[in-house]
């Protein structure tokens, strides 16, 4: 995900200042899929309306400006979000160290797994108590992209959860059978 998909998404929801678009990266945005601060997002706003993908539509006091996005921008997220991500290079640090979980004596591995499944079941348990405030039909316009956000790091959660679980029996099950 690169950061003027996030702005051009968040535009294409409702019109924002960079001061809303800042205060959208430090609420739940910021804390479960992309951070950025007002030093990234000013400067990635210009880029975007020099491109034409996003305008300026009001201009308020001490130089407030609102930003919607272009029928140009708009094509450009839409092209963004429908094509397959096939990344170059791939690095996802918590895949790597269940690659070299085998590195650890048994007791850290177990350790390691148990914060796992404790963490994951913790970050589930918040979003269900967010989600068990939100109304049972998906909200229009920018709650909705937060409820299906929320849904899907739910799931990501309980099946990281799942996963610490099963490994956890597994290394237990070894460990008995070798101490046997």
């Amino acid at each position: 995900m690169s950061l003027p998909h996030a702005l051009l998404g968040l535009l294409a929801v409702e019109p924002r200042s960079g001061y809303e678009l800042t205060k959208a990266f430090t609420a739940e945005l910021g804390r479960y899929a992309w951070q950025a601060g007002h030093t990234s997002i000013y400067p990635e706003l210009g880029k975007l309306a020099e491109r034409g993908l996003v305008e300026v539509t009001e201009e308020g006091a001490r130089g407030s400006r609102t930003y919607s996005v272009t029928p140009a921008g708009y094509a450009e997220l839409r092209s963004w979000m429908l094509t397959p991500r096939r990344p170059a290079k791939v690095r996802n640090e918590q895949v790597l160290r269940m690659f070299l979980i085998s590195a650890l004596e048994p007791e850290d591995a177990l350790t390691l797994l148990h914060g796992i499944a404790d963490r994951s079941a913790a970050e589930g348990a918040e979003l269900r108590r967010v989600l068990g405030e939100a109304p049972p039909e998906i909200p229009a316009g920018a709650d909705g992209f937060g409820y299906l956000a929320a849904e899907y790091g739910l799931r990501q959660y309980d099946a990281v959860h799942g996963w610490a679980r099963w490994a956890i029996e597994k290394l237990e099950a070894r460990a008995g059978a070798e101490s046997a």
